[in-house]
């Protein structure tokens, strides 16, 4: 089994995310450890790495079952149709917001491609990074860009925005389809004139 970078794991669940936001779908997708969970069903693949040939299709079809696809940091499937335990609801949005949220802590990363409002929502240290709109078009170029975004600044700068705030008026759109939320602007802005000049 190849090694991959967290970047390549990243990319990869973003791609998977847009594909099923696109069809009109929702999951859930957790890459990390210590999640705590319960299984909703009877588990029937074992430790699938999601780089394997054919695995893609495999995980699009696991993520749209109800409950949340855990992956590991070394993009191996742990569990799936699995319920986040101690999540706290939110006013206003679903049981996956609420999952999300919870799961996204202690450094793990939370991927929710919500049905009912057709965006991608990146979650890290249970904070809201990012918002990606699917249905702009070639938004799937952008992945590399997004996922650097997410490598260089992590949760210290861009993810200032706590679990009561998931509001997109409140963030930066600075690539076409993707809204970055806390962190200054000029900050963001820094970052994207320094990846420009690579």
């Amino acid at each position: 089994m190849a090694k991959h970078s967290l970047k390549e794991l990243e990319e990869k669940i973003i791609k998977i995310a847009i594909e099923i936001s696109r069809e009109g779908a929702g999951a859930l997708f957790v890459i990390g450890k210590e999640i705590r969970y319960a299984k909703l069903m009877r588990q029937k693949f074992g430790k699938l790495d999601i780089f394997d040939r054919g695995a893609e299709k495999v995980l699009k079809g696991l993520a749209v079952i109800d409950g949340a696809v855990i992956i590991d940091f070394n993009g191996r499937l742990v569990d799936y149709g699995v319920m986040i335990k101690n999540t706290k609801p939110f006013v206003g949005f679903g049981t996956r917001h609420a999952a999300v949220m919870t799961a996204s802590k202690k450094g793990n990363i939370a991927i929710l491609a919500s049905q009912e409002e057709r965006k991608i929502k990146i979650f890290k240290d249970g904070k809201y990074l990012m918002q990606i709109d699917p249905l702009q078009k070639n938004v799937e170029n952008s992945i590399p860009l997004m996922s650097k975004i997410l490598e260089s600044t992590g949760a210290g700068l861009i993810g200032t925005v706590g679990t009561a705030v998931l509001a997109p008026t409140l963030g930066v759109a600075l690539i076409p389809g993707v809204i970055l939320f806390g962190g200054s602007y000029f900050a963001i802005k820094a970052f994207f004139e320094k990846y420009r000049k690579k």
